[in-house]
């Protein structure tokens, strides 16, 4: 773990763990509380959710186009995480004297892990001091710096989840980018890897033709047509015939091809992008999942799910199905790494990001 002011003596408690999260998304910030002690969930907790502004929205996007001002937003941003803070507190009729540590995503604006770059905004020394609660954030770097992918970062939070379920199984969160976590017994059966875009181009497609933050249950999309010589070219990109493990930026692929098609058009093809990026994910897994799990605000797309079971052949389902909150399951993830991070526990593997060994990692920031 890289410190600030070096973690020591944290040994196995139960810690009452606040993980935040806004990742690639322009959503807002999902904040939620976790009963554990890094190994076991012993307990969730109260789930809150601080939607964005549309101008400060705006301002974000200006920061991943490259032209905002980096500085200022993210102190906008840290602060707006310090009021989610004080919103789950109200509604969990808690202090912050009851929380023992901050698990603070941030907001990635450079994901390159070939050039051993990855950069989330999100000042951990100035929540920790604006709530005063230890704050464990910048989760990615170490395994970047050697070697790994960076991503994804929630694997260990699954397999903790799914120790009761029937195996193999896939648990697929689609976000801004899209990420799967397969599942075959214990930690040394972990595979995980981005598959392709989750909603981010749908998002800006959608934003740039129709004035609209998203496609809202798929409904533009299923009115569209899909371009299949488009979407062939789309899913002709290199990465899809690269072994895992292996991620993404929300902007790695070119959407050039799609700008030709109408606004439905467009929205249908890309959500076939999604899903057949999905698809051609089975190539690199040893055996068929016997299920998949569907976590983040993909599933709650009713025409893109039902395109993600017609392309697998298998239950598609959301993770509401086996009693977990898609909603708060990422913020929930970032507590765990929190807690883990401070007991130097690893928080990525060779199986989940390509790093040589287990990698602990995040940098801690002590409330003033």
């Amino acid at each position: 773990m890289h410190s600030n002011a070096i973690a020591v003596g944290f040994m196995k408690k139960i810690f009452l763990a606040i993980g935040l999260m806004s990742g690639t998304s322009l959503d807002g910030i999902d904040a939620a509380i976790l009963r554990t002690d890094g190994e076991k969930i012993i307990e969730p907790g109260k789930f809150f959710n601080l939607p964005y502004t549309t101008k400060f929205r705006e301002r974000l996007r200006l920061v991943l186009e490259g032209t905002g001002q980096i500085e200022l937003v993210e102190r906008e941003l840290t602060l707006l995480h310090a009021e989610a803070i004080d919103s789950l507190l109200t509604e969990a009729g808690r202090k912050s004297s009851d929380i023992d540590l901050i698990g603070f995503h941030g907001h990635t604006v450079v994901h390159d892990p070939a050039q051993l770059k990855t950069h989330q905004i999100g000042d951990g020394a100035l929540l920790a001091a604006k709530i005063g609660i230890d704050v464990v954030c910048d989760l990615r770097s170490n395994d970047v710096a050697h070697g790994g992918q960076g991503a994804p970062l929630v694997p260990l939070y699954h397999l903790a989840l799914a120790y009761r379920l029937t195996m193999p199984v896939a648990i697929l969160n689609i976000g801004g980018v899209a990420n799967i976590t397969y599942i075959n017994g214990d930690e040394r059966s972990l595979i995980a890897f981005d598959t392709g875009p989750g909603g981010a181009l749908l998002d800006d497609w959608m934003l740039q033709k129709m004035g609209k933050v998203f496609d809202d249950d798929g409904r533009v999309a299923s009115s569209g047509l899909v371009s299949n010589n488009v979407l062939s070219e789309l899913l002709s990109a290199p990465y899809f015939d690269k072994p895992p493990p292996k991620s993404l930026d929300r902007d790695d692929f070119d959407i050039t091809p799609i700008r030709s098609l109408s606004a439905k058009d467009g929205a249908a093809t890309l959500t076939a992008f999604t899903c057949g990026a999905v698809t051609r994910s089975l190539d690199h897994l040893p055996a068929p999942p016997k299920i998949w799990l569907v976590t983040g605000g993909g599933r709650k797309n009713r025409f893109l799910m039902q395109k993600l079971s017609e392309g697998l052949k298998v239950p598609v389902k959301p993770v509401e199905s086996v009693g977990w909150d898609g909603d708060a399951l990422e913020a929930q993830a970032f507590s765990y790494l929190a807690v883990r991070s401070i007991r130097q526990l690893p928080i990525t593997l060779p199986g989940t990001t390509g790093v040589k060994e287990p990698m602990s990692g995040g940098v801690f920031y002590p409330k003033p």
